[in-house]
């Protein structure tokens, strides 16, 4: 990918607890990066909000401060950027005022559980129930997705309402947000977003790629306050004036997992996972849009430019990854930062009997119980606090697992028989943690890959925008990962242990369920 004038591209992270702006050179080597956190509010239980207004901030703050770290490392940015990608915190969901810019609520994320009445709701009104609209938008009713999110905010938030009815309401997922805003907000601001947060909305068609009529007539929803859905890798608008990196063309944008994908280059039947506050497994299906059986959802991969075909991917998603980390750290003190947790859960050979199921909110895929609760199970006088730090660690790859199992099935049942080139290919954070890698190779029985650079949601924006403005092409993009460091993780349990050990796991998970009504007053 080299070349030999002074080429950048840009790339938004904005993630669930941060935001970060990354500048790479045509190497595709980061030259520059600034991250800033930004508040969370819990107003009630299962509650999760953001400030619209403070995520914007902290995007202009890591552009400013980006742009000035790779000045003064000598590198002519201003010059040199050709364009920027974005990518965000998928489902959770901002509604604003289309005259005065302004949000007419806290953003709603994508962890909130307060839709729980209003799933319920529907699941008993629609035929079908639960899968009502798996057939045209492949997932199933749950709590996460931003549909239902925009429901609860138009029945309980009066200005939501009224805007809606006087047609002054625009509603987005924070790559609408951001979009609308960095290129101009009331005076002119484009309200798009991509078809791979459009299919985590609930509203998007899969095959068409466009918002389905069916389901905006079932739940209410008017097509007018809805953003224009287009591809991945494509010119969307430039950075208005007064924005740092003004006239800049935005050329990429894909949610945060999809983003990863891209930069794990995975093809055909090939997956990555990625460990964040969550963990969000992808398994790329090519051009079929494949319906799971065993508990997964359909969405899109990406879709590299307006006229290319999409890829499609099986996804499963667990809620709870590094969150029991820093529930650990915050809620039970037994760890002061999160790096710790390796080398406490390394004081002990194994976890003691003991194991933790973080299902803190309900359980997601494959399990879908929105009833379960965590547990803490096995411990005996003999349990300290390192078999505990180790069955949390052990918590987040038997989920981890629990999902590969039902992807390997599907696969198998799809066409792909080739066991020998399963690989989980991984990125986020909690990677650094060697002991979590090497648990998760043992426990799934698949080498896990882990490159050198794991921030690959950014990098998977950084290629779509380049690919659009031609500095990459997608075969430069998808031979890119041939040429970085890797290491590799292999199983060392024996089939027999494995076996055994997800039985208990499965048995353990069992007991969680039906636990929510025990927490209600």
């Amino acid at each position: 990918m080299a070349g030999a004038e002074d080429v950048f591209i840009g790339a938004i992270d904005q993630g669930t607890t941060s935001t970060r702006f990354i500048i790479y050179d045509r190497d595709v080597k980061p030259v520059a990066c600034h991250q800033m956190e930004f508040t969370q509010f819990y107003p009630e239980t299962g509650w999760v909000e953001q400030d619209p207004m403070e995520i914007l901030q902290s995007v202009r703050v890591c552009m400013e401060k980006a742009v000035e770290k790779a000045t003064a490392a000598g590198r002519n940015v201003d010059a040199g950027l050709r364009a920027i990608g974005i990518t965000n915190q998928r489902e959770t969901t901002v509604v604003w005022s289309r005259s005065t810019g302004h949000p007419l609520y806290h953003a709603v994320v994508w962890m909130d559980s307060r839709t729980d009445d209003i799933c319920k709701r529907l699941i008993s009104q629609l035929p079908g129930g639960r899968t009502h609209f798996v057939p045209s938008c492949g997932l199933a009713i749950s709590n996460c997705f931003s549909a239902l999110k925009f429901i609860w905010l138009l029945e309980n938030v009066d200005t939501v309402r009224d805007a809606v009815d006087s047609d002054d309401a625009m509603f987005g997922t924070i790559d609408t947000w951001l979009i609308w805003n960095l290129t101009g907000g009331c005076s002119g601001g484009v309200h798009v977003t991509d078809c791979s947060n459009a299919a985590r909305t609930m509203l998007m068609n899969l095959q068409t790629l466009e918002w389905d009529a069916a389901t905006l007539d079932a739940l209410g929803i008017p097509i007018s306050i809805l953003p224009k859905i287009v591809s991945n890798s494509e010119t969307v608008g430039v950075i208005a004036n007064g924005w740092p990196l003004a006239k800049i063309p935005i050329s990429g944008c894909l949610g945060d997992q999809h983003a990863a994908m891209l930069g794990q280059a995975c093809r055909k039947w090939e997956g990555k996972c990625t460990y964040s506050t969550g963990a969000f497994i992808l398994l790329n299906t090519g051009e079929h849009i494949v319906k799971s059986p065993h508990g997964l959802l359909t969405t899109v991969a990406y879709k590299l430019g307006p006229e290319a075909a999409a890829d499609y991917a099986l996804e499963g998603s667990i809620a709870v990854a590094g969150a029991a980390v820093q529930w650990l750290r915050d809620a039970l003190g037994i760890i002061r930062t999160a790096a710790e947790v390796e080398a406490m859960a390394e004081l002990v050979e194994n976890s003691g009997g003991v194991h933790f199921v973080p299902a803190f909110n309900g359980l997601l895929a494959p399990w879908w119980r929105d009833d379960a609760r965590g547990v803490c199970m096995g411990i005996t006088r003999f349990t300290n606090r390192g078999h505990i730090a180790r069955a949390v660690l052990e918590s987040i790859c038997f989920q981890v697992n629990d999902v590969l199992t039902s992807m390997r099935k599907d696969a198998q049942a799809n066409g792909y028989t080739d066991e020998r080139k399963l690989v989980l290919r991984v990125d986020g954070i909690a990677t650094l943690n060697n002991l979590l890698m090497q648990i998760q190779a043992d426990l799934s029985g698949m080498p896990v890959v882990r490159y050198a650079d794991i921030e690959t949601s950014a990098l998977g924006a950084a290629f779509a925008a380049g690919l659009a403005i031609g500095v990459w092409t997608k075969e430069q993009i998808f031979a890119s990962r041939h040429e970085k460091k890797v290491t590799i993780f292999s199983p060392k349990l024996s089939e027999e242990n494995r076996k055994k050990r997800n039985e208990s796991w499965c048995k353990a998970v069992s007991r969680t369920f039906d636990l929510a009504d025990l927490y209600s007053e």
